[in-house]
């Protein structure tokens, strides 16, 4: 079938939007209407060349849509049901086994290999031009900057059609991404504090879920002042601007001494290298930002030795079928207000949106793609 997609042609060239053709799915797979999808960091460095996606290919991660057509073996979806697309899993090796798919040891040809992975398709691609030339698609197993695309089944959660689907494209990616950090990682106990260094939308999402914790300090830096007001409105016990001041020493003071956590969303290595020179004997340091590739951080030896914890985590960790509906829940609740953070766009703005992303414009960019 033909669809609609930006394109990302060649590396660091603007998406351009293209006519494609679109294969039916097949064994375990879907086809899914795109109603709306979040526009993520991550699409804009795997423009640029910093996550291997072979080009020219489709981006997009964060879809929300309607199931159109199911493929043979297909029973946990049908046509009609409203769906967030989520990470693609094998669910067969030892981390998806272990009930961590984020962890899938298929990870990197799952998210950007443009091709299919797994089942008895693997290798091949839905994705077309016109004239038959193939282009990368399935990233993150949906390429969901278009019109319609392919999923695996397994990675699809149903939501309620009462809900407003354009909105909850992003609980796949970065929204779910900074609270897992803290629901999943973190796990705060009574008294602990939290300090985030971003407060962009990962950031932002992460203070979010820190509030429902019973964390008591929760901490937000940034160089924007109108970011940390944000953070403050949505749980920051302290903000503090990077760059005023002795801010290790005024984190220090807020917490009563070295933070218990430490959740770096900014991808700056700099930045990397405060969060983890700011934690003490048993504090973690949770890496979330993505940095350049080839980035590097040094850490002094000595003090790493008195338990201290670097982890790094991939979209909240957890499962899309767990943590995409607790989100929803809090949101219902009034506990978890990240509509707050978005703003809309067209598919044909999708440069606009990266563009305004990446200024500090806006905190979270959707693509509007059609109606319900």
């Amino acid at each position: 079938m033909r669809i609609t997609a930006a394109v990302a042609e060649e590396t660091g060239a603007p998406l351009q939007i293209e006519t494609l053709e679109l294969d039916p799915p097949g064994p375990g797979e879907v086809r899914v209407r795109l109603v709306a999808t979040g526009v993520c960091h991550t699409d804009a460095i795997t423009r640029d060349g910093h996550l291997p996606l072979p080009l020219p290919g489709v981006l997009g991660h964060e879809g929300a849509g309607i199931v159109e057509e199911v493929g043979e073996g297909v029973t946990t979806v049908e046509v009609g049901d409203h769906v967030v697309m989520g990470w693609p899993f094998c669910g067969e090796c030892r981390n998806c086994l272990r009930g961590e798919p984020r962890y899938c040891a298929q990870l990197g040809p799952a998210v950007a290999a443009g091709v299919r992975f797994t089942g008895p398709l693997a290798g091949t691609g839905a994705y077309h031009r016109e004239d038959g030339s193939p282009l990368s698609g399935h990233f993150f197993g949906q390429s969901s900057f278009a019109t319609a695309s392919i999923a695996l089944a397994s990675s699809l959660v149903k939501v309620d059609p009462a809900l407003p689907l354009e909105l909850l494209g992003p609980l796949a990616c970065g929204i779910s991404t900074g609270a897992g950090a803290v629901l999943n990682t973190a796990r705060p106990q009574p008294g602990e504090s939290i300090v985030v260094f971003g407060a962009g939308a990962v950031g932002l999402a992460a203070i979010m879920a820190a509030r429902s914790t019973p964390a008591t300090t929760i901490v937000a830096v940034d160089l924007n002042a109108d970011r940390l007001e944000l953070a403050r409105r949505y749980g920051a016990t302290h903000v503090f601007r990077a760059g005023e001041g002795d801010v290790d020493a005024a984190i220090r003071e807020a917490c009563g001494g070295d933070p218990d956590h430490v959740i770096e969303c900014t991808g700056v290595i700099a930045v990397v290298e405060q969060a983890v020179g700011l934690i003490g004997m048993l504090g973690t340091c949770i890496l979330v930002g993505g940095a350049p590739a080839g980035a590097a951080f040094s850490v002094e030896h000595q003090p790493a030795l008195w338990g201290k914890r670097i982890v790094g985590t991939l979209g909240g960790s957890s499962t899309s079928a767990r943590l995409i509906p607790a989100l929803i829940a809090l949101h219902a609740q009034g506990r978890f207000p990240f509509d707050e953070l978005v703003r809309f766009y067209d598919l044909d703005q999708v440069e606009q949106a990266i563009a305004d992303s990446a200024s500090g414009e806006v905190i979270k960019p959707i693509l509007r793609i059609s109606s319900v």
